[in-house]
């Protein structure tokens, strides 16, 4: 009979499954570090809950003297020496604390506990620790270890040839290697990593989750070497302070760039990332990004700042003498839930010059917005109140016509109808535009929209509408808009807008070809009164155009600013068929205005007629490798193809190849600046190959011509983006080189060849 556990060890009577440290000789071998005579893998996931048949782990308890659970096939008893010695499967817990072991041996004196034999331990935050042998404290700390492979939650491998605990509470490694690359490969055999980190001393602070690595060099394919100075990586997948991977460039405006960040996690829902930006053909440039996140949103800021020569925009010869100047672009925006229904939300994008964030290739955006906007949403409701400003950076639009809209607001309210069923839904609406050089208007309108679906005994989806809305606007300065059909009368004006509508479709199923196929007839019906639009001016219903999307729309101007008037009756059908793997969805139909009087649509729309143009849309797809959605829009006099569009997709996520084409021949007045011809391709691809190896490319070119668009100054085949690069990419690696070419010279942005390196370190936070 055995005596009796110590009160501080409870000896439950449980066969465990043993527990073998193959692990532990993969890892240090794969690591290059003195092999251990063990066999097998450790990648596969470990469960660091509750052992396999054990009894429950006690409840955490508040003092510090928690004690110790374990199991054993074996325990034994020395009451001369005080040794307590635990042989067969052991395994030791406390709180989320494990320790496994094929033997066991503590010394009740000094509370050391001695560990050896297939050892794994895994702390609180799941890291696994296997080694040899181990010296515990009564806590679960370790002190001597010998031959030792730390696999990390996140991935991360630290194999060292000796391991000490000092007396801070930290383990210091000596001679160690880490990586964040997988040690075998999908079939289980032994693979080296693409790159490690080998290093004379590592720190491991399990208080931190840190480990600091001093004297450290990174191998990349067991060739190149590359000192790293102030290496630091976190156990518990959480980010660290530190120096960042520099970014290296090279463009025909600043030459060769060298950009070295730095990033401070300020707390766990704060950081800042600070970067320099040196250049062999212009000033350096400063750059920050804070960012938050609190209990009700998360923000972030940006910023980049530098001085330099300011070129004007169509100055091919620009002053060598000129002064320098401050330059900078700033980008905030954030988002705040302030109850279940209320929320507020920002952006300010602002740049001190028209060519600065294309020059330092931060957007190729042509203009920037900043807006706010608070809302509310509930079941029923909406409310929102916003205000928006546009910097535009086209070096043909004046600063002086951009409106600023402030205030916009918007609230919708939904009810049931309690006397005829259906749905009504109340709007109000108002808008106020401001211009520094250009026309003010202001709008306010309210409506009410009562809608009715119904189901027939044979299947039809009929659906009623009716709605009115009545308009007020204000402007002045009307002349100073460059196009007469969006000026309107100044002053005050006054609109009525009425409207009576019925829609019906009725889907057929069937089957055919192998599959099912759904054939939706739908017929719609809409009655209105002459409006006064030309009367009022047009802010927001300029682009105007008849397409698949808005054929069967009740009013198929964008916005609110015009309405479309009279009465017509539109027509078309949906099929859609599908089989395994297939699918094609198609789209056509016409809308005709039974009236001959003159519509306010201008000539190309296809809208402008007695009988529209046809419309339609078609896609086809085959599983998920390929792809392809034409739209278009046919002339219906001529059959001339007013709009042509193909959008093509075909591959996987890595093989693929994407090709696009745009031809808009609407043939409208040179006047309405909104509406012009444009013809442009699009492709971009990507191969793989050897496993790892890729080769991608994009381009966008113009075809537009003068006999299109005599205004744009294209001569029909203008490329405008074009790139070319190779990558490298594995479980743990990421390179690549990227060739870019820029075809236009926009003030200081220079066109030319530009070339960007890229490389990442999967596990790596920052150095």
């Amino acid at each position: 009979m055995l005596p009796a556990a110590p009160t501080s060890l409870q000896a439950p009577v449980r066969r465990l499954r043993p527990v073998s440290l193959s692990v532990m000789a993969l890892g240090i071998a794969a690591l290059g570090l003195p092999s251990l005579a063990l066999a097998q893998d450790v990648s596969r996931p470990v469960d660091t809950g509750p052992i396999e048949g054990a009894p429950p782990a006690p409840p955490p308890s508040t003092d510090e003297n928690v004690p110790i659970a374990f199991e054993a096939d074996t325990v034994e008893y020395d009451q001369n020496d005080e040794f307590v010695t635990a042989t067969g499967n052991v395994v030791l817990r406390k709180d989320r604390q494990s320790v496994r072991a094929d033997k066991v041996t503590w010394n009740r004196k000094t509370g050391q506990i001695v560990g050896s034999g297939n050892v794994r331990m895994v702390d609180q935050d799941g890291n696994q620790l296997y080694t040899e042998s181990v010296e515990l404290t009564d806590e679960l700390k370790t002190g001597m270890m010998e031959n030792l492979l730390l696999v990390m939650r996140q991935g991360g491998r630290l194999a060292a040839n000796k391991g000490e605990r000092i007396a801070n509470g930290d383990v210091v490694l000596q001679h160690a290697a880490y990586t964040g690359c997988a040690v075998e490969s999908d079939e289980g055999c032994p693979k080296k990593p693409t790159w490690r980190v080998v290093a004379k001393t590592v720190v491991y602070s399990e208080t931190q989750n840190r480990v600091r690595f001093s004297d450290a060099r990174l191998e990349l394919f067991g060739a190149v070497q590359l000192p790293l100075f102030g290496l630091s990586v976190s156990t518990n997948g959480g980010a660290v302070s530190g120096f960042l991977v520099p970014d290296l460039r090279s463009s025909p405006s600043n030459g060769i760039e060298v950009a070295q960040s730095y990033y401070w996690r300020l707390a766990d829902n704060r950081d800042l990332t600070g970067s320099l930006h040196a250049y062999t053909k212009a000033a350096p440039m400063a750059s920050f990004q804070y960012r938050a996140l609190t209990d009700i949103g998360a923000y972030q800021i940006t910023g980049y700042a530098t001085s330099s020569n300011r070129i004007p925009i169509n100055s091919s010869n620009p002053d060598p003498n000129r002064e320098r100047a401050f330059r900078g672009y700033v980008f905030a925006n954030g988002r705040f839930q302030l109850d279940e229904n209320w929320s507020i939300s920002a952006s300010i994008r602002r740049a001190t010059d028209r060519t600065f964030v294309r020059r330092y290739d931060i957007s190729r955006d042509d203009r920037l917005r900043s807006s706010i906007e608070l809302e509310r949403i509930d079941q029923d409701s909406y409310f929102s109140f916003a205000g928006y400003a546009t910097q535009t950076l086209q070096s043909s639009r004046d600063q002086g016509q951009i409106p600023v809209a402030l205030p916009v607001l918007d609230y919708r309210h939904r009810f049931d109808d309690p006397l005829l069923g259906g749905r009504i839904e109340t709007q109000v609406n108002t808008l106020g535009i401001t211009r520094v050089d250009g026309q003010d208007t202001q709008r306010a309108f309210a409506s009410t929209q009562w809608s009715l679906r119904k189901l027939t005994g044979m299947g039809q989806e009929v659906t009623l509408t009716g709605l009115v809305r009545g308009d007020v606007y204000h402007s002045d300065e009307n002349d100073l808009s460059p196009t007469a059909l969006y000026r309107g009368e100044s002053g005050w004006q006054g609109r009525g807008i009425a409207l009576a509508a019925v829609d019906v479709k009725w889907p057929l199923v069937g089957q055919v070809f192998g599959g099912s196929q759904v054939l939706t007839p739908r017929v719609q019906f809409v009655a209105t009164p002459k409006i006064k639009n030309l009367a009022i001016p047009n802010e927001d219903s300029r682009a105007i155009e008849l397409e698949d999307s808005n054929l069967f729309a009740l009013n198929r101007f964008p916005g609110y600013d015009r309405f479309e008037d009279g009465v017509r009756f539109t027509y078309g059908f949906d099929w859609m068929f599908e089989r395994p793997r297939w699918r094609i969805k198609s789209t056509i139909g016409q809308s005709i205005r039974l009236s001959n009087k003159p519509s306010i649509l201008p000539d190309g729309t296809g809208l402008a007629s007695k009988t529209s143009d046809i419309v339609g849309r078609t896609e086809v797809r085959y599983r998920n490798f390929f792809n392809i959605i034409h739209r278009y829009r046919v002339d219906k006099d001529t059959l001339a193809v007013r709009r042509n569009e193909f959008d093509i997709s075909l591959g996987n996520n890595q093989t693929y190849l994407e090709f696009g084409y745009t031809k808009l021949n609407r043939d409208i007045a040179l006047g309405i600046e909104d509406l012009r011809d444009r013809e442009e391709v699009r492709a971009a691809g990507r191969v793989a190959f050897a496993n790892y190896w890729s080769v991608f490319g994009s381009a966008v070119v113009n075809l537009t011509d003068s006999t299109e668009d005599p205004t744009y100054g294209s001569d029909g085949f203008q490329p405008l983006r074009s790139r070319l690069g190779m990558a490298y990419e594995d479980d743990c690696l990421q390179i690549s080189f990227t060739w870019r070419r820029d075809y236009v010279t926009f003030g200081d942005a220079r066109k030319g060849n530009s070339f960007q390196l890229g490389f990442a370190l999967k596990n790596i936070g920052a150095w």
